[in-house]
């Protein structure tokens, strides 16, 4: 687990990028160690987003990316219906922190091998939507996109852990 990159994490191209995307990750878990479901649920911020929200949130769009991005992986995509669910752990579908965890570790290791074994200036095509750019994208361009996204979230968690006990990813550090 990584929480401060390093030169020597950074032999490649590509491990450069998934060590970068490692740190980010280590803040949001960071932000959640110590919690329980409950505190990790709960919207102390201003924002309507929670810690366990933004894990099952970042786990499902980590998901998606490596789907369209052609990895062996399921999509974690959702029906409009459903959207809402993807911000927030439905314990009545047994889900949990560390259930959450474990699937994006999960999701993590999948990536990590798809990452590894792609070639970065591979495109692919994605879905018409006013989010995402029109042309298509490179593997490459995906993992700077997961970068972005995880550390987006990674300052959100920062905040909400904050604003829960005065705690920072750095002090809860792995």
């Amino acid at each position: 687990m990584v929480l401060h990159v390093s030169a020597e994490n950074c032999t490649d191209e590509v491990s450069t990028l998934l060590a970068f995307l490692e740190e980010q990750r280590a803040g949001i878990r960071n932000a959640l160690r110590g919690l329980s479901d409950e505190e990790a649920a709960t919207t102390p911020s201003a924002s309507e987003l929670s810690l366990s929200g933004i894990l099952k949130h970042v786990t499902e769009a980590e998901q998606n990316w490596l789907a369209m991005a052609g990895c062996d992986i399921p999509s974690a995509h959702r029906a409009e219906a459903d959207w809402s669910e993807s911000f927030r752990l439905v314990p009545e579908k047994g889900e949990t922190v560390a259930s959450q965890l474990a699937a994006w570790a999960e999701v993590a290791r999948k990536g990590e091998e798809f990452a590894r074994a792609a070639d970065l200036d591979a495109t692919f095509p994605l879905p018409d939507a006013p989010w995402f750019p029109k042309e298509d994208v490179t593997v490459r361009w995906m993992l700077l996109r997961l970068i972005t996204e995880m550390g987006r979230h990674a300052g959100h968690a920062d905040v909400i852990r904050e604003s829960l006990d005065g705690k920072n990813s750095y002090e809860l550090g792995e």
